[in-house]
């Protein structure tokens, strides 16, 4: 992981806002990823980092990806697209799923010629795919609890369990296949009885497809939700590993391919953002600092995200409880409210905020006229 004094030669070097990707903790935490779950494909999801050089990263390290609009499909692709001829023929299409369960006409138009894996939840998407992507694999995605997630997703996605085999029996009659099934626990899940209860509501409904006549169905999807180590509350991943292999091997045969969407597992310990000190005030007698970073940029995940990021001096010292504000004029930007910080910390000072790759950067905006955080790539 990068260092506080490599941080702050960065930060004198590029300027700030500044946002770092450690390309040795991208591969570290896929090999992670593998190493207690080696049964497991991991299609790492581009939407909580989009950066095509993380992509090439974990392509290299030998990644699938989970894609859910066109932009990010084109984001694969391009890089794709510019490899050699021999890596690029050992490409197979079917290491990329399209898992968003609603899709638009012009996105399955675009994506039939790839036969891609796409996901469903309903019936009209299965019309929808019959008439603009005949040519896809489908996989239905079901409903599952989501209890203890940060970010709760199965009340807008994901068919009820007792419509589940009706479904798949519908997408059948209308000339498709149902590869197989997913799920999802919730993002940033520290509640791993979801990921048991999730496996055994998906073997039940293999069962009863199979007990129905239904018998093509040869993957799972268990999604994604694998909790990044935040803080210390997060129990380790290997714990996780273990419940989910478990119940994988006890309820699946190694025939089932299984497949995940890791995102913020895998790049959130990546990156580290530093910003700038611009202002400072004390308001009602609290210290208040202002910094050129804020929630309409590498801080977004406090208000998209439900995750609070911590920011960290470079001078060492006594702190006492201050509020960090972002640089627009909204009073929506607001970093946080209760950090601790050195109370003499002056303007062009340094702060820096560690994993911070996920769900931050790639939600950046222009809002105000203040520009995202310039990307600075290490050990690539």
């Amino acid at each position: 992981m990068v260092t506080p004094r490599e941080l702050k030669k960065l930060a004198k070097e590029h300027g700030t806002p500044l946002f770092v990707v450690d390309h040795d903790q991208l591969r570290k935490n896929y090999a992670t990823f593998k190493k207690y779950l080696p049964r497991v494909q991991a299609y790492y999801a581009v939407k909580a980092n989009s950066d095509p050089a993380i992509v090439k990263t974990l392509y290299e390290a030998g990644c699938s990806f989970d894609v859910a609009s066109m932009p990010e499909f084109e984001i694969v692709h391009r890089y794709i697209k510019d490899m050699p001829d021999k890596e690029r023929q050992d490409w197979i299409w079917d290491k990329i799923i399209y898992a968003n369960p609603i899709k638009a006409n012009e996105a399955l138009q675009q994506l039939n010629q790839y036969k891609p894996l796409v996901t469903y939840d309903n019936y009209e998407e299965i019309r929808k795919i019959k008439k603009h992507a005949p040519q896809a694999g489908l996989a239905l995605r079901l409903k599952v609890p989501n209890t203890g997630a940060m970010v709760e997703l199965s009340s807008k996605f994901g068919a009820a369990p007792g419509e589940a085999v009706d479904l798949i029996f519908a997408a059948d009659k209308a000339g498709l296949t149902v590869e197989g099934l997913s799920f999802h626990v919730g993002s940033q899940t520290t509640n791993f009885g979801n990921y048991a209860a999730a496996i055994n509501l998906a073997a039940n409904v293999f069962k009863e497809a199979q007990d129905r006549g239904y018998t093509k169905m040869f993957l799972l999807d268990i999604g994604g939700g694998f909790p990044a180590p935040y803080d210390d509350s997060v129990r380790p991943f290997r714990e996780l590993a273990k419940v989910i292999n478990r119940e994988l091997d006890r309820l699946f045969p190694k025939k089932i391919q299984i497949l995940a969407e890791p995102g913020r597992f895998l790049v959130a310990t990546a990156a580290t953002a530093v910003s700038k000190i611009i202002g400072k005030a004390v308001r009602d007698g609290k210290l208040c600092y202002y910094i050129n970073d804020g929630v309409y940029h590498t801080f977004s995940g406090v208000i998209f995200d439900h995750c609070q990021y911590h920011l960290k001096s470079f001078k060492r010292g006594p702190t006492q409880v201050c509020s960090v504000f972002g640089p627009t004029c909204d009073a929506l930007d607001v970093v946080s409210l209760v950090e601790q910080l050195p109370p003499d910390l002056k303007l062009g000072d340094f702060l820096y905020s560690e994993n911070i790759g996920a769900y931050s950067h790639a939600s950046s905006t222009w809002f105000n006229g203040f520009p995202p955080a310039k990307v600075v790539h290490i050990n690539l």
